[in-house]
């Protein structure tokens, strides 16, 4: 073969790769987004990745699996004690733990005391031994907590350190309730979630309007992103929209900051849907973007409380999971809001292969 052959031989098999190339763009650019509709609710996995399990009741689990749920259960440092919290959590995981996750947490009752960093590494291990794939941190930190002076204990004091320390480099998942919305440092006038004027009306001692001596709405959210910049290689969820649910440029740009920062849109999905009644395309742009740091989640919660009715809970979920799959997978109108019609491929990471990574634990 002469030279000008072979150099017209790799012209021309260039010009077919490149023609194969721009047809395959084409095809790509021509072919339809794929969706769900309300009709592959129960059809499709998801994962709940903030569900409250404080009973021994498995009817909930059940009925989780049938409409093909798993569900992750943190524990927290709140009214419930953590050890009956992990004990309730181990069982349910023991029983089936591809459908059922959970992460532990600490307490900070020996916050000032010497040995205090020794025993909630001591805590985590213990956590992580009877089967929790991360840690719950939660917001009595920043807004509960305080020093020997008196003075609240924000999530970056120093005292943190060897904690944080020890959950980067054991490449510990973190999820963190720091701080609220901000509707809870608003007056309940110009609050714009219905549910945040019931709770905070029905908690007053977490209304931070009311208590101005607790460290501001920013000083909350500064605290924990300085905790990301110290921390970069943390595998950080935060919590309910990192408590940044009211603007979601905001959470973009600690997405662009941060690029181990996730959030669950637990209890706060209506600050989504608030946000696209006046602009739907920069909300459903948004989810799209950044679909990879998403989980989806509710915050729900069942226990054993006196009288409360296991079906009538149970009807409630469903009914609440299938609205809010509504919203996200199709464009129907639910209470005068559009739904996002996300993609499939959006959905699947959102709802299940972003957390999947917390399940099928090895059991100790």
């Amino acid at each position: 073969m002469t030279r000008n052959m072979k150099i017209c031989n790799a012209l021309s098999t260039v010009k077919w790769v490149g023609l194969l190339t721009f047809m395959t763009i084409v095809k790509s650019c021509n072919s339809p987004e794929k969706f769900y509709s309300a009709d592959d609710f129960a059809l499709v996995q998801k994962i709940d990745a903030h569900f409250h399990y404080l009973t021994m009741n498995e009817e909930f689990l059940k009925l989780a699996s049938n409409l093909n749920f798993h569900l992750l259960s943190p524990n927290w440092d709140g009214e419930y004690s953590i050890d009956e919290q992990m004990k309730i959590a181990h069982k349910i995981w023991l029983s089936n733990p591809k459908g059922f996750a959970f992460f532990g947490t600490f307490s900070v009752d020996s916050f000032g005391q010497p040995e205090f960093a020794d025993l909630t590494i001591a805590r985590i291990r213990q956590c992580l031994q009877g089967g929790a794939s991360g840690i719950k941190i939660w917001k009595n930190i920043g807004m509960v907590l305080k020093d020997q002076d008196g003075k609240f204990v924000m999530i970056d004091d120093p005292a943190f350190d060897p904690v944080f320390t020890f959950l980067e480099e054991n490449n510990i998942p973190v999820l963190a309730h720091l701080g609220e919305p901000k509707d809870c440092w608003l007056p309940e006038s110009e609050m714009t979630d219905p549910g945040d004027k019931s709770y905070y009306r029905n908690n007053p001692e977490y209304h931070m309007y009311l208590h101005p001596e607790v460290p501001s709405y920013d000083d909350q959210i500064t605290a924990r992103d300085n905790i990301l910049k110290k921390y970069p290689k943390l595998d950080f969820i935060g919590a309910h929209l990192g408590s940044l649910e009211w603007n979601i440029d905001e959470l973009a740009q600690r997405f662009d900051m941060f690029p181990n920062f996730k959030v669950d849109m637990a209890a706060r999905l209506y600050h989504l849907q608030y946000q696209s009644k006046s602009n739907r395309e920069k909300v459903r742009n948004f989810m799209i973007k950044y679909q990879d740091r998403i989980l989806y989640a509710t915050d729900n919660e069942v226990h054993d409380i006196s009288g409360t009715d296991t079906k009538t809970t149970m009807r409630n979920l469903q009914r609440g999971w299938m609205a809010q799959w509504s919203y996200l997978a199709t464009d129907s109108v639910i209470n005068n809001t559009k739904g996002l019609k996300l993609p499939k491929d959006v959905i699947d990471k959102i709802y299940f292969k972003n957390a999947k990574k917390y399940f099928n634990q090895k059991q100790n």
